[in-house]
């Protein structure tokens, strides 16, 4: 299973969390973080500064890095050779530098924590999102259905802590 990483900015004090509409490949069309695969070597850690700076021009350091989440995504009915099992590190960040910008990819855009638009992200997010926007960590793992879209099972578990890797 492939490890990949989610990045989401939070600004505590107007209540907003910022998401990015996925432009194209994997999960175009819905709202999610900023993230994906390590490359060359990189720890998880600058695998999601680097993809947050290239996905919506926004700088953060490793350090303001919070992990709040890991959760395995499994996709039984995806033929082996696209592999979509993943393993994916889910970091906030509430201190960064720049202006969330559109790129190629992702077109960013501020939410309220208290109303995500739930219908247009992955099915997952409205299971684990609440919780650790309430502050918890989670480990979790979510089985896709056959249509790819839907949950066929899932387990969740709040945790004291989760590992870092930089």
């Amino acid at each position: 299973m492939r490890h990949a990483t989610l990045c989401y900015l939070l600004d505590k004090r107007d209540s907003l969390i910022l998401l990015g509409m996925k432009k194209r490949g994997f999960g175009a069309g819905r709202w999610n973080g900023f993230g994906g695969k390590p490359k060359g070597g990189e720890s998880l850690e600058e695998a999601a500064k680097r993809e947050l700076l290239e996905e919506a021009r926004v700088s953060i350091e490793i350090n303001d890095l919070k992990k709040v989440a890991e959760i395995s995504f499994h996709f039984p009915f995806v033929p082996k050779e696209k592999e979509w099992n993943q393993l994916v590190h889910i970091y906030f960040a509430e201190k960064w530098s720049g202006e969330p910008r559109e790129t190629d990819e992702m077109l960013p855009k501020w939410f309220s924590v208290a109303s995500l638009p739930f219908d247009k992200m992955w099915a997952d997010d409205e299971h684990w999102m609440p919780l650790v926007l309430a502050g918890n960590k989670v480990k979790s793992v979510f089985v896709f259905a056959e249509d790819n879209k839907s949950i066929a099972s899932k387990r969740i578990e709040l945790v004291e802590s989760l590992p870092t890797y930089f």
